[in-house]
């Protein structure tokens, strides 16, 4: 089922929460929406499963226009932030629920239920209810009521927030592994970038009602259309600089020195841009095209890697060493390197 979002505008009073938002997300596609709160991510979602009606625009479900279709005739599944399952009725009774709204026959409902539970791996435990399940089990039982209907979309709210870091983990493998087998479309919403890079075919960065970028998640991390995508998708070291030339590589000139960006950029000579580049991006050891030399203010041992805050330049710019093998003292001189295709560059 291709999603189509046509010019779509959501208010509520005077708030204008979605600003002529366009997008097309296609069959099959595991589809992320992702920005921080009040980006409006939550309401478009609402809004693809018939929640809420847009002031202005279309949504098109394979062409078709979806927008005074009620939400129980859009065939949509829908996982909750907080799960949404009845405390009083069985595992298989909630996955069965949106089965008997529709009048299924039961001999067709118990074939549904046992397949979605089967789907989830929760088959064993249809006779127990909500309050028996650990919160990664009671998140499976609401993705198989979602998957017993058999849904054309699958729309999935910020499922994994309630869970743990290492139950979030395990329930983005079940995810992907459900996607993959199922491929239903999905769009699902997230603040998590970790979930979206991790699981997203494409993604839309959402900012005050508007889509920032939308492209896969490695476009989106190491080509970001602007800082506020570069500094949501992770952590970015920035400072200011002008261009000097380009050509098959762009020569920048800032506080560091000279340094050379591999990127395919336009910016003429003599424009003022900022100049980026991610703390894991960062060589302590070694050469590379951009070199300069700075001293270590501070130092983060978290186990996998080594956090480096340091001074150059006047400038304050984090590194990352993965696997260190020895910590350097505080006050130490370094060099630090950083490969031209890692350098980002935009106009300020």
């Amino acid at each position: 089922m291709q999603i189509a979002i046509r010019n779509l505008i959501k208010t509520f009073g005077k708030t204008n929460v979605l600003k002529s938002v366009s997008l097309t997300i296609e069959s099959h596609e595991l589809f992320f929406l992702l920005g921080p709160s009040g980006c409006g991510k939550t309401t478009l979602l609402r809004s693809i499963a018939g929640f809420y009606e847009p002031d202005g625009g279309e949504i098109l479900f394979d062409g078709k226009v979806m927008n005074r279709v009620p939400p129980h005739e859009r065939n949509t599944g829908m996982v909750f932030q907080n799960y949404a399952l009845w405390p009083h009725m069985t595992v298989g009774q909630n996955v069965s629920y949106g089965l008997e709204v529709r009048k299924t026959p039961k001999a067709e409902t118990r074939t549904r239920v046992a397949e979605a539970l089967a789907t989830v791996r929760m088959e064993t435990f249809a006779d127990r209810t909500p309050n028996q399940l650990s919160g990664g089990q009671q998140q499976r039982v609401a993705l198989a009521r979602a998957l017993a209907i058999r849904p054309d979309v699958l729309l999935l709210d910020e499922p994994l927030s309630n869970l743990d870091a290492r139950l979030r983990l395990e329930m983005r493998d079940e995810i992907r592994r459900i996607h993959e087998s199922t491929q239903i479309t999905t769009v699902y919403v997230t603040h998590d970038q970790k979930e979206s890079l991790s699981l997203a075919d494409r993604m839309a960065v959402m900012r005050d009602g508007t889509i920032e970028q939308l492209a896969d998640p490695r476009t989106v991390y190491r080509q970001p259309s602007s800082r506020f995508v570069a500094d949501f998708i992770g952590e970015t070291n920035w400072f200011e600089g002008v261009v000097e030339s380009i050509g098959e590589t762009t020569t920048v000139r800032c506080a560091l020195g000279s340094m050379v960006a591999s990127g395919l950029y336009t910016l003429p000579p003599g424009t003022p841009i900022w100049i980026g580049f991610r703390p894991e991006a960062t060589r302590l050891h070694g050469t590379l095209q951009n070199m300069f030399e700075g001293r270590l203010v501070q130092t983060n041992y978290l186990g996998d890697l080594e956090e480096y805050l340091i001074e150059a330049a006047g400038i304050r710019l984090k590194a990352f060493e993965q696997n260190p093998e020895a910590r350097l003292p505080k006050g130490s001189a370094v060099r630090v390197g950083v490969a031209a295709r890692d350098l980002l560059l935009l106009p300020r």
